[in-house]
């Protein structure tokens, strides 16, 4: 099925409608005798609904680049309309909006949440979903996603991640003494060299 023709502003050229569903092309394609058709439409016929002339799959090739143009063109309201978006943009842009549209449907970002609300939603929902993810009451950071998180071990996290905290901080060093010990040993060498090269200089 093509778009519907109902969202689109302004007048239509008839040649961008499709001969079969007789809305606004979609993913278009032209047979030779020039009439256009849906992708979606047109593979279940073997003749052109228009004019009776034998067709392939194979016949059908991409629109005409001055009509694609033309229709690309077309202003078009976003499916999200009846829901309270009032924006009426270019059909080759609409798609982009569409996914991004604050009116459009989403499921929770969640894992394990089933509930589905309109994008601009999201941020009210986050603050009472159930599967959101809290830090514990106790301080230790473990992110508490269920009942069952709350059983947690917090000593035992607490002294994990001390050790990594103190692993890190070592390695930190460690890779800092390294780096002087070969800034220094470059210095020497370049001191070296600036004394033998002035040495040569006075011979």
């Amino acid at each position: 099925m093509g778009n519907d023709i109902e969202r689109f502003l302004g007048y239509v050229n008839d040649g961008l409608l499709c001969c079969i569903c007789r809305d606004v092309l979609e993913r278009p394609l032209q047979a030779p005798c020039e009439h256009a058709f849906c992708a979606s439409c047109i593979p279940v016929y073997n003749n052109c609904p228009e004019d009776r002339q034998t067709l392939a799959v194979t016949d059908l090739k991409a629109l005409h680049r001055y009509m694609r143009n033309e229709l690309s063109r077309l202003q078009i309201q976003c499916k999200n309309d009846r829901s309270g978006c009032e924006m009426v943009c270019s059909l080759g842009s609409i798609d982009k909006h569409e996914k991004e549209c604050e009116y459009g449907c989403m499921s929770c970002i969640n894992a394990g949440c089933p509930v589905q609300f309109e994008r601009r939603h999201l941020d009210s929902h986050l603050v009472v979903c159930e599967h959101r993810s809290r830090e514990c009451p106790n301080g230790c950071g473990y992110g508490i996603l269920s009942a069952e998180d709350l059983q947690h071990n917090c000593i035992a996290l607490r002294t994990e991640l001390e050790l990594l905290r103190s692993e890190v901080i070592y390695r930190v060093k460690e890779a800092k003494l390294e780096m002087d010990s070969r800034l220094d040993s470059q210095r020497r060498h370049m001191v070296l060299k600036g004394s033998l090269y002035r040495q040569r200089q006075k011979s």
